[in-house]
């Protein structure tokens, strides 16, 4: 069975949420994207507190998928340094695991 994974990156407008995301999902790197916003971020950034508002991309993919993924997102982020997390999804219904491995299968790199 696959090994599935949540993966988390923000982006600082609703525009470039979308064109990543879109990117994303054409090219099978995902079964979804899920854009959450705005949202309030607070964070350290060249030694200050700095104060954004982002919007926050929920990946679901397979682990396998995970270093393409990755890559596209670092060449496709307006950041310089840009947050990817990957969370393990310990569990879930078969049905939508069995979708999500499906939809990322289709690239044919998998």
């Amino acid at each position: 069975m696959a090994e599935y994974v949540q993966v988390l990156t923000t982006v600082d407008s609703e525009d470039d949420g979308v064109r990543l995301g879109r990117g994303i999902v054409d090219a099978r790197l995902a079964a979804c994207v899920q854009i959450v916003g705005p949202i309030r971020s607070l964070y350290w950034w060249q030694g200050k507190v700095d104060d954004a508002r982002e919007w926050l991309l929920v990946i679901k993919t397979t682990a396998e998928e995970y270093p393409a993924l990755e890559q596209h997102i670092h060449a496709n982020h307006s950041y310089d340094t840009n947050e990817i997390t990957d969370t393990p999804i310990a569990a879930g219904s078969a049905e939508y695991l069995g979708w999500i491995t499906e939809e990322t299968r289709q690239s044919g790199a998998s």
